[in-house]
């Protein structure tokens, strides 16, 4: 015998389903949706580091190696294949042995400090250290043109030619606001590059950087980029420099920017964060660079009793690669000593 069910039961009863499935469906969306919509907010596995296999379900993570372990018996006719995670160890007679403690990686331990040595960074004759590195060129017998910042606070500059002679510079006169520096060299640095004396630059020029980004990272030599005058004023309309495309790094600071008749029209200072643009914008910008205009380098060339060599309107275009020839031996790696 079926019981009669009450007229308010049964709506109740027909309502029900509907509830259970539309709070199914939220909930699944939550745990669809949460983890990629909350991000930190929703606990959620670590996949493991490269190299390290993943710990089996319900299993225990592998020791550190730190401390003792007692070994299980094992019949010996039917050996067991080690759990996964555990360190492999070199087996004896093998032809490389183990690893010396500083080379092995293990807790607490440092690694090798690096041999001193000659190299962009390495230790000097004489104590002092290469802290840091840049570019600068020839804008006159025995005096460089570089930036403020790459000479700042330094005891010393040591210069490295196109034709791998050493040479030792000092910081003769300084500018701050242009961010540009005046070095007297004690022998010969090279050729003179000449300034660019007209016309007056403008928007999508053609430009050539020369300069030695990155020492000791990419290559030894010099590296030459092209790009393009993006904007006549640099960053929050600073009108003593320009914004170009042409890619630089650092290390690039105090190399020449050049037109392509082959003369200076500026020179390399800085690039744009990216970083902290990126935090602040959450859009990651590009080819955003800058250079001290020529026109303010020469300012500073004359006032500190320098008379660049400017050359005559109306340039015979080249390529990049017959620019690049016109500036190399012309253009230094410099390194801060201290």
């Amino acid at each position: 015998m079926t019981a009669a069910i009450p007229p308010r039961h049964a709506h109740a009863m027909r309502k029900l389903p509907l509830l259970i499935a539309t709070c199914t469906l939220v909930a699944g969306a939550a745990t669809w949706v949460a983890p990629y919509v909350i991000g930190s907010a929703v606990a959620q596995p670590k996949p493991p580091p490269l190299g390290v296999e993943p710990m089996p379900p319900g299993g225990k993570p592998p020791p550190l190696g730190g401390g003792p372990q007692t070994p299980r018996e094992t019949p010996r006719e039917t050996p067991r294949e080690a759990p996964r995670g555990t360190p492999r160890v070199q087996p004896p007679g093998s032809s490389s042995g183990p690893l010396p403690p500083e080379a092995s990686g293990g807790p607490g331990t440092k690694p090798a400090p690096l041999p001193p040595g000659n190299g962009p960074f390495g230790q000097a004759p004489g104590g002092s250290r290469a802290v840091s590195s840049g570019t600068g060129f020839v804008v006159a017998p025995g005096r460089l043109l570089t930036n403020h910042h790459v000479a700042k606070e330094c005891n010393e500059m040591r210069v490295r030619t196109s034709s791998g002679t050493e040479l030792t510079a000092r910081v003769t006169a300084t500018d701050e606001r242009r961010d540009l520096a005046l070095l007297t060299v004690q022998g010969d640095p090279g050729p003179v590059l000449s300034f660019r004396s007209g016309p007056e630059v403008r928007r999508g020029e053609g430009v050539v950087t020369y300069g030695f980004p990155l020492a000791g990272l990419l290559s030894s030599g010099p590296t030459l980029t092209t790009g393009e005058v993006s904007a006549l004023g640099g960053l929050r309309d600073n009108q003593a420099q320009f914004q170009i495309s042409a890619p630089v790094q650092p290390g690039n600071s105090g190399g020449p920017l050049l037109d392509l008749g082959g003369n200076v029209m500026g020179v390399v200072v800085s690039k744009l964060n990216a970083q902290r643009i990126a935090q602040s914008t959450g859009d990651i910008p590009q080819n955003v660079n800058f250079a001290v205009k020529g026109t303010e380098a020469v300012e500073f060339l004359r006032a500190n009793g320098v008379q660049p060599r400017m050359a005559a309107p109306g340039a015979v275009p080249r390529s990049a690669a017959e620019v690049g020839e016109v500036a190399h031996p012309s253009t230094v790696f410099l390194r801060c000593m201290r």
